[in-house]
């Protein structure tokens, strides 16, 4: 069985109560496929490449995080829980079957976020320079036109440009859309461990969308040269969902 077929777009109940409560919004998901050999070595301790159609994926997602906000009621953080984020991804599984993510990089704009994800779970944020147009998107974005732009103001300063235009509404997802947008939870390394971040939300309302231009540096700086040079094989679009993550546990 592809190990796609295990995955619900509908995420399953936490186990504990919430602690992190997130909007996702405006999401433009680009994706590469990849020789899991060529990822493994980049994943944390304990956990190897999901495969998908005898591939593992890239993705390229930039988005607004917006109402951030911590413990059971999720109440939104004034001024410091909403921002733009872009995040180069890839895509794990571990010994107990737990479909995730790694995060390779994560661009943010927002000081506080960066300095607290690094410091607590290890979760590789780079302070950014980022904005996306237009800033309002209507409630149904087909047609719709998108820039988003970011620059890192660490390190070497890679840069990303990417303009989308949003196409029709998806009825039902294929079983590689479900494979990378139905991710519930992320793995990372921590403090000498591995652990496993739950989330939990509903199905993504997707829509086809097509790439109109993309000059990137972020993929590469995440250890992955050559791969934007090719076109991508997977792009969509999503007005977002609402999650909630769960208390982190150990993989190994």
């Amino acid at each position: 069985m592809d190990p796609a077929d295990t995955l619900d777009p509908q995420g399953p109940p936490l186990s504990g109560r919430g602690t992190v409560h997130q909007w996702w919004r405006d999401l433009t998901f680009v994706h590469w496929r990849v020789d899991p050999e060529r990822v493994a070595p980049l994943l944390p301790r304990g956990v190897r490449p999901d495969v998908h159609d005898g591939a593992s994926w890239v993705g390229l997602i930039p988005f607004t995080l917006s109402e951030g906000g911590f413990g059971a009621a999720g109440r939104p953080v004034p001024r410091f829980g909403t921002f733009l984020e872009t995040n180069v991804r890839l895509y794990s599984l571990d010994d107990e079957g737990r479909h995730g993510v790694v995060f390779r990089s994560l661009e943010a704009a927002q000081v506080p976020i960066v300095i607290g994800a690094n410091a607590s779970l290890r979760i590789p944020y780079k302070l950014a320079r980022m904005s996306r147009e237009p800033a309002e998107l209507p409630h149904d974005p087909t047609g719709t036109v998108v820039t988003y732009r970011t620059r890192r103001r660490t390190g070497s300063h890679p840069t990303s440009a990417m303009t989308v235009e949003v196409g029709a509404a998806v009825a039902e997802p294929s079983p590689l859309e479900h494979f990378l947008t139905a991710r519930f939870g992320a793995h990372t390394r921590a403090w000498g461990r591995t652990l496993w971040v739950p989330n939990t939300h509903g199905p993504w309302p997707l829509h086809a969308a097509r790439l109109v231009s993309l000059d990137d540096e972020l993929v590469a700086a995440a250890g992955l040269p050559g791969i934007v040079g090719s076109g991508p094989e997977s792009v969509l679009f999503s007005s977002g969902v609402h999650t909630v993550f769960g208390t982190p546990v150990v993989v190994r």
